[in-house]
């Protein structure tokens, strides 16, 4: 079953946790917002981020039509609508913005991922699910970068979000000398306002998290870091 990246965008904590529970059992990977405007936030930040959103109507600061009509503006990713109102003129509306489905609440969680993979089956062209997966091998360390999935001496190792994107960032620059303000910049964001040890106490984590393999994230010192692992090529 192909693994997708949901943005669930509801202001109420416990719908979001319902999705989550759900979604997760059937393997995808979750991303939560409070409101509309964090949405927003999250696709500016990376509009290839995400492969479906899981948008409410009714949400505080910026309401989910209008997140979903500048979500648009930034990527053509599918958007299914949640709403307490299920009159016609609110389901034609968020057509007409460009959802992909609409329903209502309450809502069956099974039902909700059927329709998640019913959208993914229509917008996702059937090649794609023949391309090779995006994958990286150095001895005992394997990523899945399509899964963000990584398995040390064959075990999944257990990294949190951040610690995966600074690998996977440090991986997709293999053999580059890395800077602290660089890497900050990519994995933290344009708007974090820590310090360098915010990035020293991941990279230890990080190494941990690695075992033997925690060699290949070499420091630089007086400049930040570089991946040095040799990477296994593929017939």
């Amino acid at each position: 079953m192909p693994i997708y990246r949901i943005l669930v965008a509801d202001d109420e904590e416990k719908i979001r946790t319902l999705i989550r529970k759900y979604a997760e059992f059937e393997g995808h990977q979750i991303t939560e917002a409070q409101n509309g405007m964090e949405a927003v936030r999250l696709c500016r930040k990376d509009s290839a981020a995400f492969d479906l959103i899981i948008m409410d109507v009714m949400m505080p600061e910026l309401d989910g039509f209008s997140a979903a009509a500048e979500i648009k503006k930034l990527c053509a990713v599918p958007v299914l609508m949640l709403s307490a109102r299920g009159e016609e003129y609110d389901k034609i509306h968020g057509f007409e913005l460009g959802a992909d489905d609409y329903v209502v609440k309450p809502f069956s969680p099974k039902e909700l991922m059927l329709r998640v993979n019913a959208i993914m089956n229509r917008v996702r062209p059937k090649e794609a699910a023949q391309k090779p997966r995006d994958t990286a091998s150095f001895g005992g360390l394997a990523v899945d970068f399509d899964a963000r999935v990584v398995m040390v001496d064959g075990q999944r190792a257990d990294l949190s979000p951040k610690e995966y994107e600074l690998l996977s960032y440090l991986i997709k620059n293999r053999g580059l000398a890395l800077t602290r303000e660089m890497l900050l910049t990519h994995v933290w964001g344009y708007d974090f306002y820590g310090d360098d040890r915010t990035l020293d106490t991941h990279i230890k984590l990080l190494r941990k998290r690695l075992g033997p393999y925690s060699k290949y994230i070499v420091t630089l010192r007086g400049v930040g870091y570089r991946f040095d692992g040799p990477e296994e090529r593929r017939p």
